[in-house]
C-alpha cells in the first residue's frame, strides 16, 4: 500500500505544484474529488503562486489539518487556540526537518515575488530542487499528526 508521502511524490513528479500534490494525496480522505482539490490547493504552489513566501506542501499540511480538525465557532477563543497551536506545531515540525516554512528560504532564493511563469519541469529541475522531499517530509508530518490525534 502507497504511503501519502509517496503518493504526494509521485503527484509532483507527475506535475502538480508541492501544495496540489501534498492535499491531494489526502483528497480522498478528506471527502473531496480529486479534481476540486486541485483547484483548491492551486493557488498555494511555489510559496503561494510564486511569491515565494509559506512553502506550498507547509500551505497543504495545514489545510488538511483545517478540514479534519478546523473549527466553525467563531467567538471560542479556546478552540481558535487550539487550533492555531495545532498549525504551529506542525511549522514547528516541518522547520526542524527544513529550518524554515518559506519557501524563497528554502530555495535559497533573493527576498521578492518570483516571476510568475512555472519553471519547466526538468530532470536537472528536479535534481537540484529540495521540493520533493519537503513535500515528502510535509505529507508524513500531516500523516502522522491525523493517526496520532484521531
Amino acid at each position: 500500500m502507497q504511503t501519502k508521502s509517496e503518493k504526494a511524490t509521485e503527484l509532483f513528479e507527475t506535475g502538480y505544484n508541492c501544495a496540489q500534490s501534498v492535499f491531494c494525496a489526502f483528497a480522498e480522505d478528506l471527502g473531496l474529488d480529486f479534481e476540486t482539490a486541485l483547484k483548491l490547493s492551486s493557488s498555494f504552489g511555489g510559496g503561494m503562486g510564486r511569491l515565494r513566501e509559506v512553502c506550498g506542501a507547509v500551505s497543504a499540511m495545514f489545510m488538511i489539518a483545517g478540514i479534519k480538525f478546523g473549527y466553525t465557532t467563531p467567538n471560542n477563543d479556546s478552540i481558535k487556540q487550539a487550533h492555531y497551536e495545532r498549525i504551529q506545531k506542525l511549522a514547528e515540525d516541518f522547520e526542524a526537518k527544513h529550518n524554515t516554512i518559506i519557501c524563497r528560504e528554502i530555495l535559497g532564493l533573493p527576498k521578492g515575488k518570483d516571476t510568475p511563469v512555472p519553471t519547466k519541469r526538468t530532470s536537472e529541475y528536479y535534481q537540484t530542487r529540495p521540493c520533493e522531499k519537503c513535500i515528502a517530509d510535509a505529507a508524513e508530518i500531516i500523516s502522522n499528526y491525523i493517526k496520532n490525534n484521531q
